[in-house]
């Protein structure tokens, strides 16, 4: 706080004003206002004009500034998955390589269908705000499909389509040509996608376009979900002709499912080194059976503390933890305990422990 002394204002010596430098500063030390009086113009006028110009530019940039912010809400409320999906426990969390964006280039969502709990992510190229309108196109074709197509090869060529057509309407909008030269633009974007299906009885089919694979925490074990090579990813080249789902490790009852996007592996630190995602999930694991609200914090942290700040690309984590109850009977009952009703006070058994 600044504070002011009652009391007459200090005159000093004659000449000593002369010694400072606003004492010694003169109109024609600024090229403008220097221009000004030399075209008659009172000085009072042109400070007048500035600061309406830079009320202007103040109003305009904070209009900006709320825009964002109203964009930046939308986009979250409309990313932020359930608690709870189909008996299985859900946590997610986006990061955004824009300082103050709250959103990038990150993509997830969890669904349940009649064909099982249907969970995307996604990386579209770029990061931050321009990188929102894919997002918002490969998201609006994962919900429209996934209740429709009954299997994970039709939700994937919805999503290609609804990727050409977005690129397509973003020629028309950008007025981009191949006889301009101009379209590679647009024919660079892309999107890696990786879908996932799984069943009641925790049976886990998946299709990946140049997605990292999930982690799966059995245990005290964390190992990646299927070792296939992926397809390419949406937007440069077209899908085959044929998509056979790949058949992963089952999502068994307290298992926990950690998808992720690139940002997370190749986050790196003063040294270069990158983020040992596997060793930290690995080391989560052994702990006893984390919640997935648990293992994002510990991610989190080891991640920050590796960067040592906020990772330089998009990050996104949707962990998914299978909590619904055991179909096998407890250890050291028989079948006729299990048949007599009794309830099974497990952590998996959602009676007991509620969401």
């Amino acid at each position: 706080m600044i504070r002011f002394k009652g009391g007459a204002p200090r005159t000093g010596r004659p000449g000593a004003g002369s010694r400072g430098p606003a004492a010694s500063w003169k109109p024609d030390h600024c090229p403008l206002l220097r221009r000004a009086l030399a075209c008659g113009l009172p000085p009072t006028v042109l400070g007048a004009l500035g600061t309406g110009l830079a009320l202007h530019v103040g109003r305009s940039l904070l209009r900006e500034v709320r825009r964002n912010r109203t964009i930046t809400r939308t986009a979250q409320r409309m990313l932020r998955p359930p608690p709870r999906v189909d008996g299985l426990a859900v946590a997610a969390v986006r990061l955004s390589a824009d300082r103050g964006a709250g959103t990038g280039g990150d993509l997830y969502e969890v669904v349940a269908t009649e064909y099982g709990v249907r969970a995307l992510i996604g990386d579209v190229r770029g990061h931050g705000p321009a990188a929102l309108p894919t997002v918002d196109a490969v998201l609006a074709g994962f919900r429209e499909a996934v209740h429709d197509e009954p299997d994970l090869a039709g939700v994937l060529r919805r999503l290609e389509r609804a990727m050409d057509r977005h690129l397509r309407e973003r020629a028309r909008a950008e007025r981009l040509s191949v006889r301009t030269g101009q379209a590679f633009r647009t024919a660079e974007e892309f999107v890696t996608v990786l879908l996932l299906e799984i069943l009641p009885d925790g049976e886990t089919r998946a299709l990946n376009c140049g997605h990292p694979w999930p982690h799966l925490l059995s245990g005290p074990r964390a190992e990646p979900l299927a070792r296939t090579d992926p397809l390419p990813p949406l937007g440069p080249f077209p899908l085959p002709a044929v998509l056979p789902a790949v058949a992963c490790a089952p999502l068994l009852p307290g298992d926990t499912l950690v998808l992720h996007t690139d940002g997370a592996e190749d986050a790196r630190d003063a040294a270069g080194r990158f983020f040992p995602l596997p060793e930290v999930l690995a080391a989560a694991a052994r702990e006893a059976a984390p919640t997935p609200q648990a293992l994002l914090r510990t991610v989190l942290t080891a991640l920050f503390h590796h960067t040592g700040g906020p990772p330089a690309d998009d990050v996104a984590l949707l962990v998914l933890r299978n909590e619904r109850p055991s179909p096998r009977p407890p250890s050291g009952a028989g079948s006729g305990a299990a048949r007599s009703g009794t309830t099974d006070l497990s952590p998996a058994n959602p009676l007991r422990h509620p969401a």
